[in-house]
């Protein structure tokens, strides 16, 4: 069991002000795997005091200087790639191939794409007779979750550095281990004093004082939209920018041109990877309504292949993250049930023959309509929600009707016709035919699943001010 009992701050770890421990458990054992204490107001003050004396001198660092910071992160970064699996594992219970081949990975691309971006970046333009100039904000508070601990970390983290911004970091105080780590890399790789700064705590209290604190300038946020709404209300005060990728509900369209066996074992496997735990999951699956039987035997099939261990990894799946989300997750399950969704595969409790951790039965509900919880809300869990459709303008009108617009799916035999279908949806992203994320394009949603865009060259511009000098 590790004690993380040290802050760091200012470029050394440093006795917490805060003294409340909070216990770090590994979801796949329910076993205690760690301990924290959750900062306070005081350790917040100290952290920012510490990014806001930073600032003006790595603001003004050369952009040399900074490519060959990164640089140095990144192969830091490389060197504890091991323990940061073991962490990833620990902390939230990915399996170890999928810490392997995603999470830890995950990172890496995002700090190895800031470093091409920032060599390109244009800083300054010019727009007739007046320079553009981008500066940086200055002091920014990130705030992740512990779904995704290293991507939503490292693809914040990184296009701030590379900017000139100094940062504090609030990672979630379920999924801190890798976050420990991160703070080590930064520091072997020479980040200067008071650029990071790595405060564990709760929403309410870290959370709550870095939005609301006169002294930092922009806050990052990943979560639930409900805590992205009160992030936002608590910075409101002091006009800071906020930037929010919050929840996501989203549809993948199956039309009827598409090859349902690979279509659909896509769908379901991407559902359930990360056991659901991912914002923009393809938790809706709409499909021709003739078409419906068949791509409930195929989920079928797919869902038979499943593992709980590391036997087969393309086809594991971990526990959810901690006990109030497998409590959530089985009450909705059940709600569903009620509604009167058809249960088409899994269903409430554990998978068969596992007595401890946080495992979710990979479940699939058919016939759902559109106006059904388990059509509206988001789960996040191993919970796929199948929706029959009679017309292609129908399935676009059902995709569209959710508060979320985070991401969207199309499969379709014609390029042409999923492009089509695609460009009517409203959401931040779409992916067509299948297609993986980039990470060099712009993450992010529309309406309720937030507001901003990270990833690549747009997420630069989150951590930049623009400055017009007439004239010049």
């Amino acid at each position: 069991m590790s004690d993380l009992f040290e802050f760091y701050i200012d470029g050394a770890w440093v006795q917490p002000h805060g003294t409340t421990v909070e216990t770090v458990v590994n979801p796949s054992t329910e076993q205690v795997v760690g301990r924290i204490i959750l900062g306070d107001s005081h350790d917040v003050d100290r952290a920012v005091s510490a990014a806001r004396q930073a600032f003006s001198g790595f603001a003004a660092s050369s952009l040399e200087a900074r490519i060959e910071l990164l640089q140095r992160i990144i192969q830091a970064y490389k060197h504890h790639s091991e323990a940061l699996i073991e962490a990833v594992h620990l902390e939230m219970g990915a399996p170890l191939s999928l810490a392997r081949s995603a999470h830890v990975p995950a990172g890496l691309g995002h700090l190895t794409q800031a470093l091409e971006v920032l060599r390109e970046y244009r800083f300054e333009r010019r727009l007739g007779n007046t320079l553009v100039v981008r500066e940086p904000i200055g002091v920014c508070a990130l705030i992740t979750p512990w779904n995704w601990p290293l991507n939503q970390l490292t693809c914040k983290l990184a296009p701030a550095l590379a900017v000139g911004c100094t940062v504090v970091l609030k990672p979630s105080e379920r999924a801190p281990l890798s976050a420990r780590i991160i703070a080590q890399v930064l520091h072997e790789a020479g980040v200067p004093k008071g650029v990071f700064n790595l405060v564990n705590g709760d929403g309410p209290g870290v959370g709550a004082a870095l939005a609301s604190h006169a002294e930092v300038d922009m806050v990052s946020f990943t979560g639930s939209t409900r805590a992205g709404v009160a992030v936002a209300k608590a910075a409101a005060e002091t006009v800071k920018r906020v930037s929010q990728e919050l929840g996501g509900k989203s549809a993948n369209i199956l039309l009827d041109d598409a090859c349902l066996p690979s279509a659909v074992r896509h769908g379901v496997l991407g559902c359930m990877r990360n056991s659901g735990q991912s914002c923009n999951a393809p938790t809706r699956l709409l499909v021709p309504r003739a078409q419906q039987p068949a791509v409930i035997e195929i989920a079928r099939q797919v869902l038979a292949q499943v593992c709980y261990d590391d036997s087969n990894p393309l086809m594991a799946i971990g526990p959810v993250a901690n006990g109030m989300q497998f409590a959530r997750v089985q009450a909705l399950i059940a709600q569903a049930i009620a509604e009167g969704s058809q249960l088409a595969a899994g269903g409430a409790g554990r998978p068969e023959g596992i007595e401890r951790g946080y495992y979710v039965r990979p479940t699939v509900f058919a016939d759902v309509t559109p106006d059904m919880l388990v059509a509206r809300e988001e789960i996040f869990g191993p919970v796929l929600a199948i929706i029959p459709y009679d017309s292609e303008t129908e399935a676009i009108a059902i995709a569209n009707d959710s508060p979320y617009g985070l991401s969207g799916y199309v499969t379709s035999a014609s390029l042409e016709r999923s492009r089509q279908v695609a460009r009517q949806l409203r959401t931040g992203m779409v992916h067509l035919n299948g297609a993986r994320a980039d990470q060099a394009a712009p993450f992010g949603g529309y309406k309720q699943s937030g507001n901003g865009r990270e990833w690549g060259e747009y997420g630069f511009d989150e951590y930049l001010e623009s400055k017009s000098l007439f004239g010049y």
